[in-house]
């Protein structure tokens, strides 16, 4: 199993840091249906911004699973190593630096994905985070900052040298965002010329896929992204494939109601109800988006301003769903 520092992870899948996704409610229900790793929303290194709420609300870290992974996002080395210092003092056990988000907002301030345009800052950002802490320090990368200028090899050799524990990779360019196909070959490059655990991501929607993922790269793990969002077992489906050879079935239509109204609490108790109950909408939708009838109650659902109106709803909704799977089982045996 993939080593972090003194952490041995319980199976090689992670659930990739997801600004907006993987808050602590998300994490913690991937963890319990079975990802070897979580890994924490975006925080940014700011110290301007630590009293913010969405700043605050990404620092509760005492009561993550463990070990507890923070991703901090900035491009000043001095901020960065602060940032990490201050994460490590609320509890985290392992700090993830982000250099592979794409987004407009992050890369216009030269953080994110952009970093890679720069070795040298790259280099001076991970030597000062690695020093400043006494925990593991991860890198999250894409495999360049455009198709002709894939360095990612360069930068993973830069991260190991520079004590880096673990790397994960996105396989796309800055420039490419979340269109096309991931590139294995540049992630099976970065595994052949290091030798510090490389997990790999991008594309992995199954448990079938990342087997071929791992077989073609070599990697030590498959992290998990936007597969993931709605669909929480998903990693433990993966990790068990790769494990035993068989692929568990997708929780039953019981199983998902149960789980959907567990995180649906777990959100309005973490949040509060005001703003529980709006981030509770995607991820409602994510869950739902393919089932049948849910996308002409979408509008009815988002326009719900209650913790116990979207409980209702969503009992009522699931009733529907097993009485139609009931009916059409019942046609089929005719």
């Amino acid at each position: 199993m993939p080593q972090i520092g003194p952490y041995k992870l319980a199976n090689p899948v992670a659930l990739a840091p997801m600004a907006g996704v993987t808050d602590l409610p998300f994490r913690r229900l991937c963890a319990r249906m079975g990802a070897g790793l979580v890994v924490s929303e975006m925080v940014t290194s700011d110290p301007t911004l630590r009293d913010s709420r969405k700043t605050t609300l990404r620092t509760v870290h005492d009561t993550e699973v463990e070990p507890r992974s923070v991703q901090i996002a900035g491009s000043d080395p001095e901020q960065l190593a602060q940032a990490a210092q201050y994460n490590v003092g609320l509890g985290a056990q392992i700090i993830d630096i982000n250099m592979g988000c794409p987004a407009k907002k992050v890369c216009k301030k030269a953080a994110g994905s952009a970093l890679l345009a720069d070795e040298a800052l790259v280099q001076a950002i991970l030597q000062a985070v690695v020093a400043a802490v006494d925990v593991p320090v991860t890198l999250k990368i894409r495999t360049g900052a455009n198709p002709e200028a894939r360095n990612g090899v360069s930068i993973a050799r830069i991260a190991e040298d520079a004590g880096i524990a673990a790397l994960a990779v996105h396989g796309r360019t800055r420039a490419c965002k979340f269109g096309g196909a991931a590139e294995y070959d540049t992630i099976a490059q970065i595994v052949a010329a290091t030798e510090i655990p490389i997990f790999a991501n991008g594309d992995i929607t199954s448990a079938a896929k990342a087997a071929k993922v791992l077989e073609h790269t070599g990697a030590a793990g498959v992290m998990i992204g936007r597969a993931a969002q709605g669909r929480p077992w998903l990693c433990g489906q993966i990790a068990h494939h790769l494990a035993n050879g068989e692929t568990p079935a997708d929780p039953t239509l019981e199983q998902q109601r149960d789980i959907l109204l567990t995180h649906l609490a777990d959100l309005h108790d973490f949040y509060g109800e005001f703003m529980g109950v709006r981030i509770a909408r995607k991820h409602v939708s994510w869950y739902l988006e393919h089932q049948a009838g849910y996308r002409s109650q979408r509008q009815a659902f988002n326009a719900l301003d209650s913790a116990e109106a979207q409980r209702d709803q969503l009992q009522t909704y699931f009733h529907f769903l097993s009485r139609t799977s009931n009916l059409s089982n019942e046609e089929l045996a005719a």
